[in-house]
């Protein structure tokens, strides 16, 4: 849809596009095709979208794949996709009324899915979170329209690495597939954003890389206070002496100085490890 279609559209439902709940609709086609096609959507794909507001990727989704599931929290919004969906005649989309981070994958009676998404700016992280780390069902991939400053931050190398880079690249492979203008939204936000796909592990490989819950509590630690040294942090935390916890930096070609942000995804299968052992 173009920006007259979705002003139009604003105006017959009543909305107020709402900073608060991240309401900026696409308006670009180029921008649009690109997502679609980042997605490499196969037929009988079953694909999740937040937020799909006005249905502009919801119909693109929904004519290439199996079933869409949309879950929009705003009723509004709810209101003008179903009228959408029957006006062009799409009866594979159902539309799920409510917070996507308080819904449960039983809920929504999906497995082997796929999350495509304009994604509200401020749920990106959370939303992760809970897919990601939470959820007992994962996505097998996720193409997510998110900011370019969150999307450079989940795809940085070791040196600028933080917690959500890490969690993220735990879990899967993150790339920026292209960088997005800010004026192809309305209304325009504040900041530039990107599309970014994550490719993510399956269950066998993340359970050969460590125990999740143990890894995120060292990580977590590792991260608590980025200008200390990552000796210091976790030797403050666990029932480690501090002694044994360089004693793992170093076994794992790591120097004593060594901070958080330095350490790649493979470092900290690595130290966690090694810091297991210790523990115990």
């Amino acid at each position: 849809m173009d920006l007259q279609t979705i002003q139009k559209l604003s105006i017959q439902y009543g909305l107020r596009p709402s900073r608060k709940h991240g309401q900026n609709f696409l308006v670009d086609q180029a921008v649009l095709d690109a997502m679609v096609e980042a997605a490499k959507l196969k037929p009988d794909d079953v694909i999740l979208e937040i937020g799909p507001g006005f249905g502009t990727l919801t119909v693109e989704l929904a004519r290439r794949v199996r079933r869409v599931i949309a879950v929009e929290q705003d009723r509004i919004l709810v209101k003008a996709l179903t009228d959408l969906l029957q006006k062009e005649q799409i009866n594979n989309v159902e539309i799920f009324e409510g917070n996507v981070l308080r819904i449960k994958n039983q809920e929504l009676r999906i497995k082997n899915y796929r999350v495509v998404a304009n994604l509200p700016y401020q749920i990106t992280s959370r939303f992760l979170r809970v897919f990601l780390e939470q959820a007992e069902v994962k996505p097998v991939d996720m193409t997510l329209m998110v900011q370019k400053e969150v999307a450079e931050r989940i795809t940085a190398l070791p040196g600028n690495m933080s917690l959500l880079a890490v969690s993220v690249q735990f879990f899967g492979t993150p790339e920026i597939v292209r960088l997005v203008s800010s004026s192809s939204f309305w209304p325009e936000p504040d900041v530039d954003s990107a599309v970014l796909r994550i490719a993510l592990r399956n269950a066998e490989e993340l359970q050969s890389l460590a125990e999740v819950n143990y890894f995120f509590k060292i990580v977590r630690n590792g991260f608590l206070h980025r200008r200390q040294k990552l000796i210091n942090n976790l030797s403050s935390i666990f029932h480690i002496d501090k002694e044994d916890v360089r004693k793992a930096i170093e076994s794992i070609g790591l120097e004593e100085n060594t901070r958080a942000q330095e350490l790649s995804v493979d470092q900290w299968v690595k130290l966690t490890k090694q810091l297991a052992r210790r523990e115990r």
